[in-house]
């Protein structure tokens, strides 16, 4: 940072910070005499009971504060995102989804990053393709897990191909030296027919499963391909047959590990089972629910959690409404099932369901986070949608409601004449809004 400082965007209330009197605007110049790069080591110099906070006030004084404070405890200080800016991707991926975006979507989908801070904050997937040992070492130095890493393949020469980069190739020297740190790795695979499956898939899980328990769990996902898909690698998406021999091969995978292991170790995603039309696995499959973030067990975790929260209803405002519930194509007949059960745990409740076509991306994205809020309003505009419309968060940008069209949650609302309730990925938040409403 060169001492320039680090501007704070908020201190939290009841804070360390907000006792000493720092503010937001102010700029944290050092900690115990160090300059801080970024979150991460601004995250690692204060797990010390004892701190000398070097802060430059908005007036241009600098004072130094001496902290005494619990081990790990946090000072209350907050910056926006992750100090200096996350490093891009550098890959070339013949499976990339940005690269198949059309123009005219929000700015930040079109930013590839490949950072191993966002990977530990955020939960996103990184390549390591643009480390250098010094920042393995890094990593190891400052306990960045679990890290998130995109794996695809451990086959150094079928990785170069598939990330376009020469780099990719050193993945399993990267990974055994992450295993020796004691750094927890999540592996995931975006699995292509005709590239990395088979045999190949079948290769790459074994070699993972050595690193095993550091290497905690794969998550397999399989490719998605949109109508913008224009000059770029030839590639087939995954129809019914050869998602049932993908599933198929990974429970194999799956009962030799658990035998082995004690874990199943590696997951399909939902949409394998939705693609092969095979029913998904029971809760207690999924374990831990490790990957929910790649839509690994997320509407087995939905379905529970609906029927955990109907268990529990208590009283609640008895009076005929209707209402509906948007998603995607793959989502809807399950989500009718959970339906259902609540219309008959809660009287004179109609629910409607409503799944979108994806006309933007094409008809094979079937997939609620991947719909636009134009296709929203050309569906359902004139629907009998009663005054209250439900939709998943997945569908809207992480820190704001908006689409990826940048239609935001009001527009719909003023476009559908309705009021929009945004539910969290979990059956009982659905439940407790349905009965607020």
């Amino acid at each position: 940072m060169e001492n320039e400082g680090a501007e704070i965007i908020e201190v939290r209330p009841s804070s360390i910070a907000e006792e000493l009197g720092i503010k937001k605007g102010d700029k944290l110049i050092s900690i115990n005499g160090a300059g801080v790069k970024d979150i991460l080591e601004y995250k690692y110099l204060t797990t010390d009971e004892f701190l000398e906070v070097e802060i430059e006030h908005k007036n241009g004084e600098i004072w130094i504060y001496e902290v005494e404070k619990e081990y790990d405890e946090d000072i209350g200080i907050v910056f926006d995102g992750i100090i200096d800016k996350p490093k891009t991707c550098h890959n070339k991926c013949i499976f990339c989804f940005i690269d198949q975006l059309p123009p005219g979507m929000r700015e930040t989908l079109y930013f590839k990053d490949d950072d191993t801070r966002l990977s530990f904050l955020q939960g996103n997937f990184v390549t390591l393709t643009n480390l250098s040992t010094k920042e393995i070492d890094r990593i190891i130095k400052y306990r960045i897990s679990p890290i998130n890493v995109s794996v695809h393949t451990t086959d150094p020469e079928l990785r170069k191909m598939m990330l376009n980069n020469n780099n990719s190739g050193r993945l399993m020297d990267y990974l055994e030296r992450l295993k020796e740190g004691e750094i927890e790795i999540k592996a995931q695979i975006v699995l292509c027919p005709g590239v990395n499956d088979g045999e190949n898939l079948i290769k790459t899980l074994n070699d993972l499963a050595e690193l095993y328990p550091q290497l905690s769990c794969v998550s397999v996902v399989p490719v998605g391909i949109t109508k913008y898909r224009q000059g770029l690698y030839e590639l087939e998406g995954f129809d019914k047959e050869k998602a049932a021999a993908a599933v198929k091969q990974i429970k194999e995978l799956q009962s030799r590990f658990l035998a082995e292991l004690k874990t199943r170790f590696v997951f399909p995603s939902d949409e394998f089972y939705l693609i092969s039309e095979e029913d998904l696995p029971e809760y207690g499959e999924y374990e831990d629910f490790s990957q929910l973030e790649n839509g690994v067990g997320l509407i087995t975790l939905f379905n529970e959690k609906i029927f955990e929260a109907l268990e529990e209803l208590g009283g609640y405002n008895k009076r005929k409404r209707v209402i509906s519930l948007i998603t995607g194509e793959y989502a809807a007949p399950i989500l009718a099932k959970a339906v259902s059960k609540i219309e008959n745990c809660i009287e004179d409740l109609h629910i409607n369901i409503f799944p979108i076509t994806n006309d933007f991306f094409g008809h094979g994205i079937k997939v609620a986070g991947l719909l636009t809020g134009k296709d929203i309003i050309d569906q359902m505009k004139g629907k009998n949608t009663g005054n209250d419309i439900f939709m998943p968060e997945c569908m809207l940008k992480r820190d704001e409601a908006i689409l990826l069209d940048n239609y935001d949650v009001k527009q719909l609302e003023k476009e559908l004449n309705a009021r929009i309730t945004v539910c969290k990925e979990d059956g009982s938040d659905l439940v407790k809004k349905v009965l607020s409403v």
